[in-house]
């Protein structure tokens, strides 16, 4: 075992020995409470549930959902960076066309996250640079921001299954980057996890690509960091909450928006994006950019009103994993839906919101929910994927 292996299992070895009892204990009992929320914590009152659940949601056909993003590149991008065409992500989902989610239902991050990605059964990173895109939007305390707990036990699993090398990144959109990363702690955890930390507004003006699409929102496009799309597995994770600034919510599309320039040249491209009547359409767009090996949804507590950054929180008690953003995103909505949520994220069918909507034109995901298949490994968990079944076919 070398240095950077032996601090990181010492970091969280003692904490996990103590709690995994506990926290398997509790795995098996039903802990689904849908009581109100309020601004610091949420009842933990249990409902009624099914005697028996299954655990995975059956589809009503194989045939994947159809891409839609377009290949023409748009010619009025600045000059400094090339224009790429968006990822065709539809052809990288398996030929079944179903998505699967693990669902973990717990309290305890660090060990959701480790068993989220178990369950899931697929190791795409042994070998490879994996790029970590977390949520640093500001430097608010989870769900405002990725908790330690989250980010330490995501970096170690994937050092298990054998990751190369490891960069985290990320660009916030409520305060500076560099001193958000600082103040949680998360460039101090480099040289024990051994990752490279990538200021994302801080890369040169060249180091960026324009990405533009016949019949996007965005009026020159937008702009990804090149290593983005130079590399060889991306896995982000993300939280579980809404978002009061226009786009409804802001899960695992929403998240990747981070991945976006600010400014580049003259122009502010978040202006741009938040003054608009298609902010979620262009929030689904900037998914084309590239496509996610894995992500990992931290729901152990959410926003239900309010966010990015402050909001009404509630102890949902579960965490998240996959690789197809649509489904993730549609199980996190109806998750806020059983929580009792804004009139903006309860209306309508679930993939009638415009970010999953319009994801689904772009064929970044699953086209419906008898796609989404759930995984799942105890009885609570199991329970907890049959009520977000009923809100996501409701």
């Amino acid at each position: 075992m070398d240095r950077r292996r032996f601090l990181r299992h010492l970091a969280t070895l003692g904490g996990l020995t103590a709690a995994a009892p506990i926290v398997q204990a509790c795995s098996r009992l039903p802990r689904l409470g849908l009581g109100a929320a309020t601004e610091t914590a949420a009842t933990s009152a249990a409902p009624t549930i099914p005697a028996q659940v299954r655990s995975t949601a059956p589809p009503a056909d194989t045939e994947p959902a159809a891409t839609g993003a377009s290949t023409d590149a748009s010619t009025d991008a600045p000059t400094a960076a090339p224009t790429e065409t968006p990822r065709d992500a539809a052809t990288e989902r398996p030929a079944t066309g179903v998505a699967t989610v693990a669902l973990v239902s717990t309290t305890d991050r660090g060990w959701g996250v480790r068993r989220a990605i178990e369950l899931l059964g697929t190791n795409p990173v042994r070998g490879r640079h994996v790029l970590v895109k977390p949520n640093y939007n500001s430097a608010d305390p989870a769900p405002g921001s990725t908790h330690d707990d989250v980010l330490r036990a995501l970096l170690g699993s994937l050092s298990d299954m054998g990751a190369r090398s490891m960069s985290v990144g990320d660009r916030s959109g409520m305060g500076d980057t560099r001193a958000v990363m600082e103040q949680l702690g998360v460039l101090a955890l480099s040289d024990t996890f051994g990752f490279e930390p990538v200021v994302f507004d801080e890369l040169p003006e060249d180091a960026w690509a324009v990405i533009n699409g016949d019949g996007y929102h965005w009026s020159r496009g937008f702009l990804v960091p090149k290593i983005l799309r130079d590399a060889e597995r991306v896995v982000q994770t993300c939280n579980l909450k809404t978002h009061s600034h226009g786009g409804h919510f802001t899960l695992s599309l929403k998240n990747s928006v981070g991945f976006a320039a600010k400014i580049h040249g003259s122009h502010d491209y978040m202006k741009e994006l938040h003054a608009g009547p298609d902010q979620r359409k262009m929030i689904a767009e900037v998914n084309s950019g590239y496509t996610p090996s894995l992500v990992v949804i931290d729901g152990v507590e959410a926003f239900v009103r309010g966010g990015p950054d402050t909001g009404t929180l509630a102890s949902t008690g579960i965490v998240l994993a996959g690789t197809d953003r649509v489904a993730l995103d549609a199980v996190g909505v109806a998750v806020l839906r059983l929580y009792g949520t804004t009139p903006e994220v309860s209306r309508g069918q679930v993939f009638d919101q415009e970010q999953i909507a319009r994801a689904v034109e772009l064929g970044l995901g699953v086209d419906t929910p008898s796609k989404i298949a759930f995984a799942t490994g105890d009885a609570a968990s199991e329970a907890y994927a049959a009520r977000i079944t009923e809100v996501l076919t409701a």
